[in-house]
C-alpha cells in the first residue's frame, strides 16, 4: 500500500513532485522506526495539546491517528479533523469519511478505531466530537494530576527530603499509576529533567535507569537512548548506561537503542537512520 492508499487518497507532501518533506512524512519516518511520534524538529515527542492548536494539517492527523504509538494521541488527533466535516462540501466530505473508515481499519490503537467509527456512526455530530473529547480529558487530566504531585517528590529529593530508595518507590508508584494514561512526551519529559539536573545525583539516575532497564521493549529503547543522548551527562553514568544494555539486553535491541542515540545526537537524519534500520531489519519494531 502507498503512502496516497493509506490516507484514502490525501496525497503527502513527498507524493507531490517539488513539494517539501513535510510532517506527515515525518510521522510516517517515526513509524518505520517504531517510535513513538515526535515533533518535526524530533526534539520533543507529541502530545495530545499539540493537536488543540490546530496548527498540524489534517494529512499529518490522519497519519498521527493510525501510527501513533501514543493511544491519547492518536485520539487527540481524530478530534480537529471531526470538527472540520461540518464545513466541507458533499465531494470534501465524502473523502473524509473514507478516510475516518480507513482510520478505523489500519490504526494501531482499539480505542482510535472505536472513536472513529463512533464518529462515522454519529455523522460526525458536535455531541459525538465533546463526547471523545470529554473521554479523553477524563484519561489525561487525572494523570497530569498525579505528574504534578510526583514533581512535587522530585522536589523533595532535590533539597535532600528523601533517601535515593525511598525516591525510588515513588517513582514506580508514579509510573504505575500513569501508565497509559498520561502523554509519553510528558513522561519522558519528567524523565529527561531528572537526568539533565545536576542536583540530582548520580546514584539516583543509576537507580532510574535500572528501572527503566525492566520497561516494555519500545519504552525502553526511547528512555535509554534519551539517557545516552544527553548532553553534559557524567561519563560515569553513560558508561554505567552502556554496560547495562551491553550486559542485559541482545545485541539487536542494543544497536536499536545505538542508532536512537546516533538521531537524537543528529549523527543522522531520520532517513538515514530508516534506511540503517531497514538494512539491518531493525525497523518498525515493537
Amino acid at each position: 500500500m502507498t503512502q496516497g492508499d493509506a490516507l484514502g487518497g490525501i496525497e503527502l507532501a513527498s507524493d507531490r513532485e517539488g513539494r517539501p518533506y513535510d510532517l506527515a512524512d515525518h510521522f510516517i519516518a517515526c513509524a518505520k522506526l517504531g517510535r513513538y511520534l515526535t515533533v518535526a524538529s524530533n526534539d520533543r515527542f507529541v502530545i495530545t495539546d499539540d493537536f488543540k492548536k490546530g496548527e498540524i494539517l489534517s494529512e499529518a492527523s490522519a497519519v498521527a491517528a493510525i501510527y501513533s504509538k501514543d493511544p491519547l494521541v492518536g485520539m487527540a488527533a481524530l478530534v480537529p479533523m471531526a470538527g472540520t466535516v461540518e464545513s466541507l462540501t458533499t465531494k470534501q466530505r465524502d473523502r473524509y469519511e473514507r478516510l475516518f473508515h480507513l482510520i478505523a481499519e489500519q490504526t494501531l490503537s482499539p480505542d482510535v478505531k472505536q472513536s472513529a467509527e463512533s464518529l462515522i456512526e454519529k455523522r460526525f455530530r458536535a455531541a459525538e466530537i465533546r463526547a471523545i473529547e470529554a473521554e479523553l480529558g477524563s484519561r489525561v487530566t487525572p494523570a497530569r494530576r498525579r505528574y504534578r504531585a510526583f514533581l512535587g517528590v522530585v522536589r523533595r529529593l532535590l533539597d535532600g527530603q528523601i533517601a535515593a530508595s525511598s525516591f525510588i518507590e515513588e517513582f514506580r508508584a508514579f509510573t504505575r499509576e500513569v501508565a497509559g494514561k498520561l502523554d509519553f512526551g510528558i513522561y519522558s519529559f519528567a524523565l529527561d529533567t531528572m537526568y539533565r539536573s545536576m542536583r540530582i545525583p548520580v546514584a539516583v539516575k543509576k537507580l532510574l535507569t535500572l528501572e527503566i532497564l525492566k520497561f516494555p521493549p519500545m519504552i525502553r529503547r526511547e528512555l535509554l537512548s534519551n539517557v545516552l543522548a544527553y548532553p553534559g551527562q557524567t561519563r560515569d553514568l553513560i558508561r554505567f548506561s552502556e554496560n547495562l544494555v551491553a550486559q542485559h539486553l541482545d545485541p539487536e535491541q542494543v544497536i536499536q537503542i545505538d542508532l536512537l542515540k546516533d538521531l537524537k545526537l543528529r549523527r543522522f537524519s531520520m532517513e538515514a537512520i530508516s534506511a540503517l534500520a531497514a538494512q539491518t531489519n531493525l525497523g518498525a519494531v515493537h
